[in-house]
């Protein structure tokens, strides 16, 4: 589990505050989900999270271990543990999906080539691109590129995955493959998986732990069984922006829906 406890960020030399006293936590085996809107702060927040950024006040404990009191050699090791999926995939054009899934093995493990060339064969099955092992990103459509990115990310089999807008640029069907492979991957190796999004489908698909930044606070926490159902303004602003969200809403009040009326 990751833990955040009273994290403050600012910038600017100190004059501008993006992050208020967060206080969150990130479960082992669950899809943890950062909504909000645009300059909300949950990129600052991930980015602490991750390490590049370093808060001014608080902690941030990755199963008990406080990131922001690492020296370097340190966060290294912590972050030999973590798996990263970025927006825009940020595959290598020179090198194939093998060659990509296999760079942090190569990197960062003791493997030998043939044990990283198995592990990652591995990987590369797991999330259905079997047989793409030598094709390049430019020959692969936005959402094997997508799930090239999930296997190098998995490679080093982390104990926590953090990805950035995941389905940034894809069509809803191929969201829905992508949000279910994070899904499945998340159960089968009991990662605590961080996604940072502003999709609804998403949210609504996945979140099982849901954290709403809202102008740099905590605004709310909960699952998505809950979203519908609580009464906060800043985030029925957020949730309810999509037509689609607000008719749904009013369905579910209309015949007395609550969330232990539901199967989800």
């Amino acid at each position: 589990m990751i833990e955040v406890k009273k994290l403050d960020k600012f910038f600017d030399g100190g004059t501008r505050q993006v992050l208020h006293s967060i206080d969150a936590k990130f479960y082992d085996g669950k899809v943890n989900l950062i909504i909000g809107q645009s300059g909300s702060g949950k990129t600052v927040l991930v980015k602490n999270l991750v390490g590049l950024f370093k808060p001014e006040h608080g902690e941030i404990l990755y199963d008990g271990r406080d990131i922001t009191k690492m020296n370097r050699k340190e966060l290294k090791e912590i972050r030999k543990e973590i798996g990263m999926l970025f927006q825009g995939s940020a595959l290598f054009d020179s090198e194939t999906v093998m060659g990509n899934v296999m760079f942090p093995l190569m990197m960062f493990s003791d493997m030998s080539p043939a044990e990283q060339r198995e592990r990652a064969q591995f990987c590369i099955d797991r999330v259905n691109l079997t047989g793409s092992e030598h094709k390049y990103p430019a020959e692969l459509s936005g959402g094997m590129q997508k799930r090239a990115a999930i296997a190098r990310a998995i490679a080093l089999n982390p104990k926590y995955l953090f990805c950035d807008e995941p389905n940034s640029g894809l069509d809803p069907k191929t969201s829905i493959v992508i949000d279910q492979l994070l899904w499945d991957i998340t159960h089968e190796f009991g990662i605590t998986t961080i996604i940072n999004t502003h999709d609804m489908n998403s949210v609504m698909g996945i979140g099982e732990n849901i954290i709403f930044v809202n102008k740099g606070h905590l605004g709310w926490v909960g699952t998505k069984e809950e979203i519908y159902d609580q009464d906060n303004e800043d985030l029925n602003n957020f949730v309810y922006a999509t037509d689609l969200f607000r008719d749904v809403r009013k369905y579910r009040r209309q015949h007395g829906y609550t969330k232990t009326k539901v199967e989800y």
